[in-house]
């Protein structure tokens, strides 16, 4: 967003790289401080919590374990078991970032603004950034507007923080009704252009409904998120459309700018930072605003990033059902239960979704996915279906979706129809080099089209040189054409790009014997066996080791290979 990347990298310095390096005292302790250090390191923080809690039991004054415990708590969601942390470790370390950070929130969500201005005494509470914006908002949430508009320019002037410091300023604003102010803020027209999140833009079309300009805000609407809207976007437009007043949501409160500064930061901290640690700021946001959709939305793509599903899930959950982004949340989440190994219950998500939102062709897409995933071919096809069937006319992003449901239809023996899609995809994205090698390959297995094969496979890997796959495509190609010594550079390569494929070692093997390399090919069919290849494959290798290839062949009753020299 608008910190510099080096500011950045110095805020997320204060707590990245965090599970501290603690004495282990004594023999009881140990196991619980290993165990806990091992879950934290792979982002297990409900076990993390668990077991530096244990370890604080042995040892209760450690301020490395209470620190750890604090932030375990924190990114799985526990604030309250957080703030008891907290206290604890304040009284030891007055200056500990995320400590202060629970404390300051807790103050402002009670209305203790005394509690929180004390936390500014002395240095930074939780950073010159968090903590100058932090004190604007409690000035607002005083009545002090005027201190609070000083407040937010002192706040611009820090270097790299202009941004942040002029967008909550004209989020203040926008709350006490000073609509006109927040527009010349947001507009740019005070010679400062805030860069555009989709919370600063939908703030600025509150406000320009609330100007009575919803031309203007329709237009920005288009501006920034072109036509093609999700549900929450597409229902704001037609209430603009509709000539409705937009209510302006984005700040309610004190406790809601100070959330919106902690979300704020968390998107800026996005790839500067790692993922546990932005959490942190994600999390306290949702403490302070339960209903920040995007927060929360946030919260489970970092968890999801951090391979913790079953927190993800939980997250994603939290989204109403009668919210604009139910719909993203239910497709987010049945990701999440996809990639935890539950694939019946991202089914069973995606089914109902596509009950409750049959107008949207995504969730058809992604139910296809699904299916395809679990080779239910013949179920995704008709998914697919039906995601084609929602599009007006077809343009150039949905080359994928033709791409895949060309899949599905190969895979149950619809050829024609699959050919069909695998045309259409290169209609509308033409020399993408997937759906060239899916296709040339596919004539290549059938025996069929090989020279315009040949020419596919050939433009697929000018594009993608270095992919395994396409590179093995062109050298399987060519043996089919029976020009062996040009097929062997090629497989030889593809098995330098995917060493443990066994479909490209067994390639390998193949040409190599086509080419009279009879005992390299016997390795390569050997390698092919140890990297576990599916049971039909298997079969006919292990065969190929008792009998060589020659023998397979006729017994497959296939054309025989011409020897290019019989050493």
């Amino acid at each position: 967003m608008v910190i510099r990347k080096f500011r950045l990298a110095i805020i997320a310095a204060c707590v990245t790289g965090i599970v501290a390096t603690t004495p282990v005292a004594a023999e009881g302790f140990a196991g619980a401080y290993l165990a806990a250090r091992r879950a934290f390191a792979d982002s297990d923080f409900p076990a993390a919590s668990r077991y530096f809690t244990r370890a604080l039991v042995k040892d209760p004054s450690n301020t490395d374990l209470m620190e750890n415990a604090l932030l375990a708590y924190v990114d799985q969601g526990d604030i309250d078991r957080g703030l008891a942390i907290a206290r604890r470790l304040i009284s030891k370390n007055p200056s500990h970032q995320v400590a202060n950070m629970l404390l300051l929130s807790e103050a402002v969500k009670t209305g203790d603004f005394a509690a929180a201005i004390a936390l500014f005494e002395g240095d930074d509470a939780v950073g010159p950034l968090v903590d100058g914006l932090a004190m604007a908002w409690i000035q607002v949430a005083q009545g002090n507007m005027a201190s609070a508009l000083e407040t937010f320019d002192e706040v611009s002037t820090e270097p790299g923080l202009q941004s942040f410091g002029l967008y909550h300023k004209a989020l203040a604003l926008a709350l006490v009704g000073d609509f006109e102010g927040a527009d010349d803020i947001l507009s740019g027209r005070n010679g400062v252009t805030i860069p555009a999140t989709r919370q600063g833009v939908i703030a600025r079309i509150e406000i320009l409904s609330q100007l009575e300009r919803n031309e203007e805000a329709m237009e920005l609407v288009e501006e920034v998120f072109g036509t093609d809207l999700d549900q929450g976007l597409q229902l704001l437009n037609d209430q603009l459309e509709a000539g409705e007043t937009l209510p302006f949501t984005a700040v309610r409160n004190a406790e809601d700018g100070l959330a919106e500064v902690f979300f704020s930061v968390a998107g800026a901290l996005i790839g500067e930072a790692n993922d546990g640690y932005t959490l942190i700021y994600t999390r306290v946001a949702e403490y302070l605003r339960p209903d920040h959709v995007d927060s929360i939305l946030l919260t489970a793509q970092l968890l999801e990033n951090l391979n913790q599903y079953d927190l993800a899930t939980q997250a994603y959950n939290r989204i109403p059902r009668d919210d604009p982004a139910f719909y993203m949340a239910e497709l987010g989440r049945a990701e999440a239960l996809q990639s935890s190994g539950n694939s019946d219950a991202a089914i069973e998500v995606l089914e109902q979704l596509s009950e409750t939102h049959a107008d949207q062709p995504d969730v058809f897409v992604t139910l296809g996915d699904s299916y395809r995933r679990l080779e239910r071919y013949e179920d995704a096809a008709g998914a697919y279906d039906q995601a084609v069937a929602l599009y007006d006319t077809p343009d150039q992003t949905q080359w994928i979706l033709y791409y895949t449901r060309g899949i599905a239809n190969e895979r149950i023996k619809k050829w024609d129809l699959a050919e069909a899609d695998f045309r259409m995809a290169l209609e509308l994205q033409p020399g993408q080099p997937q759906v060239l090698n899916y296709l040339g390959y596919s004539f290549v297995e059938m025996q069929i089209n090989l020279d315009e094969a040949l020419d596919m496979i050939e433009r697929a890997v000018e594009a993608r040189p270095n992919d395994g796959y396409i590179t093995d495509s062109l050298g399987w190609v060519l043996y089919r054409l029976g020009r062996y010594d040009e097929a062997v550079g090629f497989m030889e390569r593809a098995t330098e790009l995917m060493a443990v494929d066994p479909i490209v070692n067994d390639h390998l093997g193949d040409v190599l014997w086509a080419v009279g390399r009879k005992r390299e090919a016997e390795f390569q069919w050997s390698r092919a066996m140890s990297f576990e290849p599916d049971e039909k494959d298997a079969t006919r290798i292990r065969r190929k080791l008792e009998v060589g290839l020659d023998l397979v062949l006729e017994e497959e009753g296939a054309d025989p290979i011409t020897f290019a020299n019989d050493g």
